[in-house]
């Protein structure tokens, strides 16, 4: 079965030969060896001068994150499942909100962003996703961001870039916070959670908030190369062999030229045969197509052809398949699931077979990398 989700993203043979070797304690020499090893490749990832590892998933890197740079009111930017997850954590740590909402195919307004700053002095943090994979939604947040730092400079700005980091060239120098998962463009296993932070970011967190998501308590034990509770330590050797992977790959700008090649062959090989991509900005981290039986075409490229893809959600469920483009993916895997797309259209007798997907994918993938 070829797994093409967007999260989890499948695991390569090698990091799972990795962290199948005997497991190691976690207050030792030995550990912290490879804890310092991670730390460096995190932080050549994210670009940005601070980093935590924590052992959780993505959901509680947002909490540690609110929890740690917002004081007093939030703005969270709404348009899609998590979006929505982050004014629900804000409200849990019992402050205030202030919520834009948009169609889960509509990016949010730089504009309307800064009007609702302006608008309230106490707003003290935003929160939004660069790839709100909801919809596969790609919003515009290095521009809010810098336009934010413009008009309030000591605002926190908390990005969601559990579907970005590793799929694309980030510009984090306006962000404070950047988020990623293990399980997403890193193709590890659910369960270790990364937070890149700025320089402003660690000053506001001082000496940190609640208990186990105090980050100053993991920043400080993490510059030792430990951490304060138990570290996911199998993970770490995992995110080890990651980094060694895309290194021999051909490092990150290799990823990130491939990954957006794959993006805009898959788009090219679904408009051929008569799809049309959901979002109106598109993240390179996913295909999203609406499609009135799009449940029903997963439900054949599974049984039919070992195709795995994710469905859509809430009002979208049954209406939107959602195709993943991130991680380290050979191009005649991701063209076999175009070809198996059509092929499940003639199934479903809408279109006749022509192998017209599989060779738009591969004209369109090869001449974007020859570039």
């Amino acid at each position: 079965m070829l797994l093409f989700t967007p999260g989890p993203t499948p695991v390569p043979e090698a990091v799972r030969m990795a962290m199948s070797t005997p497991t190691l304690h976690h207050r030792t020499p030995e550990f912290e060896e490879i804890f310092a090893e991670a730390r460096k490749g995190l932080l050549k990832l994210l670009k940005m001068p601070e980093a935590v590892m924590l052992a959780s998933s993505g959901t509680g890197a947002m909490e540690a994150c609110v929890l740690n740079l917002c004081h007093k009111k939030a703005l969270t930017v709404n348009a899609g499942k998590f979006g929505e997850r982050f004014g629900k954590i804000v409200l849990s740590c019992g402050l205030e909100l202030r919520e834009l909402k948009y169609a889960w195919n509509t990016p949010a307004s730089v504009e309307e962003v800064l009007d609702a700053v302006r608008e309230d002095e106490d707003i003290d943090a935003v929160c939004i996703q660069i790839a709100e994979s909801a919809g596969g939604l790609r919003h515009p947040v290095e521009e809010i961001a810098a336009e934010l730092k413009k008009i309030r400079p000591q605002i926190s700005v908390i990005a969601d870039g559990i579907t970005a980091v590793g799929v694309e060239a980030l510009d984090t120098e306006n962000i404070d916070a950047l988020i990623a998962g293990s399980q997403k463009a890193l193709m590890l296993p659910p369960g270790l959670a990364m937070i890149g932070l700025s320089e402003a970011a660690v000053e506001k967190i001082g000496t940190g908030r609640g208990y186990y998501f105090n980050l100053a308590g993991e920043i400080s034990k993490q510059r030792k190369n430990t951490t304060a509770y138990t570290a996911a330590t199998t993970l770490i050797i995992g995110l080890n062999a990651i980094f060694t992977l895309i290194e021999k790959r051909g490092g990150m700008e290799r990823i990130y030229k491939e990954t957006a090649a794959r993006a805009r062959a898959n788009t090219a090989a679904l408009e051929a045969i008569g799809f049309e991509c959901y979002p109106q900005t598109p993240a390179l981290c996913m295909s999203a197509v609406y499609d009135e039986e799009a449940d029903t075409i997963r439900d054949i490229l599974k049984k039919r052809y070992g195709v795995n893809i994710a469905g859509g959600q809430d009002h979208l469920k049954g209406k939107l398949f959602r195709i993943n483009q991130m991680g380290i993916i050979e191009p005649y895997e991701a063209a076999w699931v175009m070809d198996a797309i059509e092929s499940a259209l003639s199934d479903m007798g809408r279109r006749e077979y022509g192998g017209i997907a599989g060779r738009v994918f591969n004209r369109v993938y090869f001449e974007e990398m020859q570039r």
